[in-house]
């Protein structure tokens, strides 16, 4: 249930971050899970890798949150301009590849993903 609530406030902040520029961008949200007493491993890899991700084509923002209840939970928030890209090019960097073979020292298991594209904005 607190997982769910960190997800509808990542929600809720990104329907009030968009606008008309935003409307075609992939959202994806990037939930980990770590390893008992190694979220602090996760985090350090983490900012690691959006230090190289950040410099990718078609990067438009990352934010990380922490579940204040349960730090083993990372939720990350993705904005990407294409979707394609971010599904095959991006899934074959080098960085995240790397990224991905190390995590088994720090994460429980594999993320869960998922894809959102704004419906509707609010004003």
């Amino acid at each position: 249930m607190k997982t769910l609530h960190l997800l509808f406030f990542a929600l809720f902040t990104v329907l009030l971050s968009c606008n008309s520029d935003s409307k075609e961008n992939l959202v994806v949200f990037v939930k980990y899970k770590t390893q008992p007493n190694k979220n602090i491993d996760a985090v350090v890899a983490l900012k690691t890798l959006i230090g190289e991700v950040e410099k990718e084509e078609h990067f438009k923002q990352i934010k990380m949150y922490i579940d204040p209840n349960d730090n083993s939970n990372i939720l990350l928030y993705e904005e990407w301009e294409d979707e394609s890209y971010y599904k095959n090019e991006h899934m074959k960097t080098e960085h995240l590849q790397k990224f991905i073979g190390e995590s088994s020292t720090f994460l429980a298991g594999p993320p869960e993903i998922s894809f959102w594209k704004l419906n509707t904005v609010y004003e």
